[in-house]
């Protein structure tokens, strides 16, 4: 990192402590630091922290996990594995609390990544299990894997192609170049923006209906795991309505 990203860092990180010092619960601090935060990238013993993908899409829960880790035993392992794995912060607060604490800039951003990377993952795997079943239905295979078909009926475009053309824009040398795990996050954030142009906009509309059904599902499965007391449609209402919210 260069000085002045150095200093933001620190001064960031240090503000965080004083926070909970003060007695703010750690998770409300975690938002008032993120706010602070000016650093895109960095990287720490050997692993690059990507928080920025595509320059406009917000890895909220990855600074969460750098906070975290600054903070040591202040979060607890089920809290720290609630929030990091399943997205489930240890306090409900409104989105627009939200926005105001971590900023309207990154709020904005939080927004562009989860349409453009949680939703699009969560759509590839709808389509994928949608093909999982047609091939299931049919004695005769077409050879093809069910990711490679799915990714053609989504994007319009064979895999390798599409893949290629990635390769190509951010100056990657297919036979050298490894995609690592930031990498895979910029491309899926780049196949989102590639689908938003190439299809008109009632298509686009109905796949992120469908990729936010299937988010919403994962979603519910985690919470009869966790809360089973509740029951399929009130935890159902709970979902649809805080995916309808961040519009």
């Amino acid at each position: 990192m260069t000085t002045t990203a150095t200093s933001n860092a620190e001064e960031t990180i240090d503000y965080l402590r004083q926070v909970i010092a003060a007695g703010e619960h750690w998770y409300i601090a975690l938002l008032k630091a993120m706010s602070r935060w000016s650093q895109a990238e960095e990287e720490i013993d050997g692993r690059t922290y990507r928080y920025l993908i595509g320059g406009e899409a917000f890895d909220y829960l990855l600074l969460c996990e750098r906070f975290i880790d600054e903070i040591g035993d202040i979060v607890g392992t089920k809290d720290r594995d609630a929030l990091l794995f399943h997205g489930h912060p240890p306090l409900e607060i409104a989105d627009e609390e939200f926005q105001d604490l971590i900023g309207t800039p990154k709020y904005q951003a939080y927004l562009n990544y989860l349409y453009g990377v949680v939703v699009e993952e969560s759509l590839q795997l709808a389509v994928e299990e949608e093909v999982a079943k047609e091939h299931h239905g049919h004695v005769w295979s077409s050879g093809r894997s069910e990711a490679e078909t799915a990714f053609e009926r989504l994007y319009g475009k064979p895999q390798a192609e599409l893949l290629l053309e990635f390769f190509k824009e951010r100056h990657l040398l297919p036979e050298t170049d490894q995609l690592q795990y930031t990498d895979v996050k910029e491309l899926t954030y780049w196949l989102f923006k590639y689908r938003v142009r190439s299809h008109e906009g009632a298509r686009v509309a109905s796949d992120t209906r469908k990729g936010l059904a299937a988010l919403s599902r994962v979603e519910l499965a985690f919470r009869r795991r966790i809360i089973p007391e509740a029951t399929p449609a009130e935890t159902a209402d709970e979902d649809s309505t805080r995916y309808a919210n961040v519009n």
